[in-house]
């Protein structure tokens, strides 16, 4: 087991390798209600204000680790037409009482009063020649912060409403934490960044244990982002053996998928760059949920091709018949576009899922035997990081000669992606494809991920410069997936 980084990640570890253990046994339902006391026993509280509520907390993420909402008055089951994944958890939230602007000691009291002339609310007055803001009157808009010659005014916001890049979060009037699903991309930066890890997704921990253990079989299909994940020794054939020692009928790199997607694309953009102008990649759901909700104009600019999730789960449904798939990666979206096709993925598992399952099963991966490495390019490979989907696709037409150029805006970072758009929607971006990562360095920053961006980039490099030049058309993969539907 890994040394944790920080309390919330043992926490978190603690609990969904008890929920994965009881799943496995078949005593979830009996024990479910046990697991709160097991996580804090005693009665003293560690981290709040009593252990009654922490046990509150627990029982909550519990909840959560079961595919569950945190909240017993929300549906219990993600459907659907209910495809939100991220939520508050109500009992951790601590009404973080941050009032987004206040003055401080640098207020000069001045003549010009900018401040006070620049609130269209009047929330600002003066007291003992110092400027004073009303809380119960401040919109928040700002204007007195920008305004002030001094930087006297500080803006300070919480957290989880400052990490959201399109203004998802607000505050209700018990100052909890509220998520405007309508807003929404399901990046998961607000659960990174509250410090009391109070916004959490949902698991599915115990649907993919009790797929297990069903009668149809499940297969795995592994991000290219794993490598890395569990320790420099840890090769991804030792992973693959441990994920198979779970119940897995067998282990497939999503790496194989991300090849025929590049393959698919590349001719997409060949087909369609001339009468669209310019389009952007589509395997970060995010960055899809980013343009359809904020930047509806350029829906249409979105490749239609499909995820390598989705290609990889409807290549193995093809080749093995009636079974099921599940994705395992570093991304909370992933969760919600499993739900957007029936003949994808059936379920999602992050990385620290997988770590508490292998916990709960007590597989050691570094004694794990090593299994043979499937023929995924480094092309394919090399999709987990920032501007490997647009080397995948470059690589694809140069294979085959097509004669479209290829002109991209790598996007690293939500920040980045919405400049771009930005440009694109206005006529003034100077490129024709926009690859579009929400998450710093790609999907090795993703919110799920349990070891430094940079530390993984390195050994994801090194494995796609051993996978050699291989030609992603030569791909025994994509040339079996040539009749599988791969379009949106």
């Amino acid at each position: 087991m890994r040394k944790f980084d920080t309390v919330i990640s043992k926490m978190k570890y603690d609990i969904y390798k008890s929920v994965a253990q009881y799943a496995y046994e078949g005593t979830l339902d009996e024990r479910k209600d046990d697991i709160p006391y097991q996580i804090i026993p005693g009665t003293k509280s560690s981290f709040r204000c009593c252990v009654y509520r922490e046990r509150a907390i627990t029982f909550q993420r519990v909840r959560l680790a079961m595919g569950k909402t945190p909240n017993d008055s929300e549906n219990s089951i993600l459907h659907k037409e209910d495809d939100n994944i991220v939520y508050v958890i109500n009992a951790a939230c601590e009404q973080c009482s941050i009032n987004r602007f206040t003055v401080t000691e640098n207020c000069q009291g001045c003549l010009a009063k900018k401040c006070r002339e620049s609130c269209a609310f009047k929330a600002i007055s003066f007291v003992n020649r110092k400027a004073h803001i009303d809380q119960d009157l401040c919109k928040e808009c700002g204007r007195c912060y920008s305004s002030c010659p001094y930087n006297a005014i500080a803006d300070q916001m919480r957290p989880c409403k400052r990490a959201c890049p399109v203004d998802a979060i607000h505050i209700d009037e018990e100052r909890k934490a509220v998520i405007d699903y309508n807003k929404c991309i399901k990046c998961g930066k607000c659960a990174t960044d509250c410090p009391f890890s109070a916004i959490s997704d949902k698991q599915y921990i115990v649907p993919v244990i009790e797929a297990i253990k069903s009668e149809k079989p499940v297969y795995a299909a592994i991000a290219p982002s794993i490598e890395g994940q569990f320790g420099d020794k840890v090769t991804l054939g030792m992973i693959k053996s441990g994920i198979k020692k779970l119940g897995f009928e067998d282990v497939y790199e999503v790496a194989l998928g991300a090849d025929m997607v590049a393959a698919h694309e590349a001719e997409e953009f060949k087909d369609n760059i001339e009468q669209k102008g310019v389009m952007t990649s589509s395997c970060c759901p995010s960055f899809v949920n980013l343009i359809k909700k904020h930047y509806p104009q350029m829906e249409d600019k979105i490749s239609t091709t499909v995820s390598p999730m989705t290609a990889i789960a409807r290549y193995i449904k093809q080749k093995k018949g009636d079974c099921k798939v599940v994705f395992i990666g570093p991304c909370m979206a992933k969760k919600a576009e499993a739900y957007d096709f029936d003949d994808g993925a059936d379920y999602v598992l992050t990385y620290e899922e997988l770590e508490a399952m292998l916990g709960a099963k007590e597989i050691d991966l570094p004694k794990c035997e090593s299994e043979a490495d499937e023929q995924a390019t480094s092309a394919g490979k090399l999709f987990a990081r920032s501007g490997g989907v647009t080397d995948a696709v470059n690589k694809a037409m140069y294979e085959m000669n097509y004669n479209a150029k290829l002109i991209p805006s790598k996007c690293n970072g939500v920040e980045e992606c919405k400049k771009a758009i930005t440009l694109a929607k206005s006529g003034k971006l100077d490129a024709n494809f926009i690859e579009g990562m929400v998450c710093a360095n790609g999907c090795i920053g993703g919110p799920s991920a349990i070891v430094n961006a940079n530390k993984v980039k390195r050994v994801i490099e090194k494995s796609g410069s051993e996978s050699g030049n291989k030609c992603i058309y030569h791909n025994l993969c994509v040339n079996e997936a040539k009749d599988i539907d791969l379009n949106r």
